[in-house]
């Protein structure tokens, strides 16, 4: 029974997704459905370095677009299996994140995140720039779907749904464990106070870089299931406007919380899409939507509801004083 207290929201998550393509079998909304999959993996690994360590990162969209690309480059060109490629990609990615942050980390507040937004578009110019190498403004075209495992294929668009969210999932029940377990509470140290951190013993160096690759794994996984789906790549994927696009579904949702990136994609990207048919215009009303959530929502829309909730368990909470008072009456009587 504590189990399913603890888990609620997670068991709940996974059976909505499993009977998703089962109540809505059109392949548009499935569609939709995958990529609210894939950005929600991006999203969770920007809040980790984010929201729990208080290091805002903007080179996600690097991160994403090197995992991608590993996975376009080692099954085109170098002829890998689709598995292995997986793995590397991930490796890759994971490597590129330690050396990246082992310069940015030196650097605190705005000055990180400029860095980062650097080190972003950077990424960004290696991959437009090189065209022996990535295709340049013609990309990779061909890129190998998921090979199956056993009886299991993913050849058809709701066999590549459940790969994404099988996926998403396994990201939602990690980033659970991490933010609980004493490491999370670790990150939580070193967000609230650094000096303090270092007080106790606390190697900050050490856990923000922990930190930052787990992020940049996170982002590349992303980036490696978009390949897979997409199957075309093209440098636009590690422009800084995508960083700021997981910037703003985290906003929504909520940093520093664990169901503020999945809610945030889901509300950001459906309405995006929703909006389509206004094309050009669409900004004109998304626009504004997002500021007056973020007005009223400050600490996105999973964040607010948090603090509703501790308020109104405060307030259902006897007061000390009016015990006591309620006590010297009843003595008195």
């Amino acid at each position: 029974m504590t189990f399913f207290k603890k888990n609620g929201w997670l068991i709940t998550l996974a059976v909505i997704a499993l009977l998703f393509p089962l109540i809505l079998p059109n392949q548009y909304f499935i569609q939709i459905g995958i990529l609210i999959g894939i950005w929600s993996i991006a999203v969770y690994g920007l809040n980790l370095i984010t929201g729990y360590i208080g290091q805002l990162s903007l080179a996600h969209a690097g991160f994403f677009a090197i995992g991608a690309y590993s996975l376009g480059l080692l099954t085109l060109n170098a002829g890998i299996p689709f598995w292995a490629a997986f793995f590397l990609s991930l490796a890759i990615t994971a490597v590129f994140g330690l050396l990246i942050g082992l310069v940015a980390l030196r650097t605190k507040s705005h000055f990180f995140a400029i860095y980062t937004m650097s080190v972003g578009f950077l990424i960004y110019l290696v991959i437009y720039k090189w065209d022996e190498l990535t295709g340049g403004v013609r990309g990779l075209i061909g890129i190998s779907a998921p090979d199956g495992i056993g009886p299991v294929t993913f050849q058809s668009i709701t066999s590549q749904y459940y790969f994404v969210i099988f996926f998403l999932l396994v990201t939602i029940f990690l980033m659970r464990r991490i933010v609980h377990s004493l490491l999370g509470r670790t990150f939580t140290a070193i967000r609230n106070s650094e000096d303090l951190a270092k007080t106790i013993g606390i190697s900050v160096m050490k856990n923000k870089l922990l930190a930052f690759v787990l992020s940049s794994v996170f982002a590349g996984l992303a980036g490696i299931l978009y390949a897979s789906y997409i199957r075309f790549l093209g440098p636009e994927i590690a422009y800084i406007e995508v960083a700021f696009e997981i910037l703003l579904y985290l906003l929504v949702g909520g940093i520093g919380t664990l169901a503020g990136p999945l809610v945030g994609t889901i509300i950001v990207v459906t309405l995006t899409q929703s909006l389509q048919f206004l094309e050009e215009y669409r900004m004109l009303i998304f626009g504004p939507i997002v500021v007056l959530l973020i007005l009223f929502y400050p600490q996105g829309i999973v964040g607010q509801y948090y603090m509703w909730k501790m308020k109104r368990n405060f307030k259902k909470k006897p007061s000390i004083h009016t015990g006591k008072e309620n006590s010297v009456k009843e003595a008195r009587s």
